[in-house]
């Protein structure tokens, strides 16, 4: 399930979920260490103004699990730093999602483990709050609700979910869309434009949508 390892991206996973027919549930999140990639079954945590519910979180894990914090997309405060990221590695946890900030990133890049977030901010939580009952059993990413029945994806592009159930088919299409599409770059490097390959001047008279010409021609990485 590692997108290094398959050679997937998270744009091949997005689109295998359109062809799929199944919700792209996408959030714009940035690694700290840049071309840093992670994937793996969502471990949730909602931040409440304390470590110890990720401490809690990561009692529960499994090994490969990604910590998804929810910290409702603050910005005013971070909520994750170097001792949570480097306990999660010890742990054999596949990487940590914030949807909120993080601080500590030089410690945390030294660390290596794959951390995504809103970005940075040196303050740490400012309130204590009152704890959710879900707290570690679902997050919320921007408008996506997701629970440990979820795998994530994260890379430069940002993060992904997929539900568990369909993760299998997602990534078999995901795997035919980059062929396609690395087979299409390799013949417009050798001098053979994507139009000419779409037949596009043909799709220009037709009268067809673009899915439908392409569809018809066979030449469809946007079917």
């Amino acid at each position: 399930m590692d997108l290094a390892e398959l050679d997937l991206t998270t744009a091949h996973v997005a689109d295998a979920c359109i062809r799929a027919d199944i919700p792209v549930r996408t959030a714009t999140l940035t690694p700290v260490i840049p071309g840093t990639r992670t994937s793996g079954r969502v471990l949730p945590a909602r931040h409440a103004g304390s470590v110890d519910i990720f401490l809690e979180a990561i009692e529960r894990s499994r090994p490969g699990d990604v910590l998804v914090v929810d910290n409702d997309g603050r910005t005013d405060e971070s909520c994750v730093g170097d001792l949570i990221v480097l306990e999660a590695r010890a742990a054999g946890l596949a990487g940590v999602v914030i949807w909120g900030l993080h601080r500590d990133t030089q410690d945390i890049r030294a660390i290596g483990l794959p951390v995504f977030s809103l970005g940075a901010n040196p303050t740490g939580p400012l309130s204590l709050r009152d704890r959710a009952p879900e707290a570690l059993s679902t997050a919320e990413v921007g408008q996506w609700t997701v629970t440990s029945d979820d795998v994530v994806f994260g890379d430069d592009d940002g993060v992904l979910f997929v539900p568990g159930s369909e993760v299998e088919a997602v990534l078999a299409k995901a795997a035919s869309i980059r062929d396609v599409e690395r087979a299409q770059a390799e013949r417009v490097r050798q001098g053979e434009s994507l139009r000419s390959q779409l037949q596009f001047s043909e799709y220009l008279a037709s009268g067809l949508t673009f899915r439908e010409h392409l569809r018809k021609i066979g030449g469809a990485v946007e079917e």
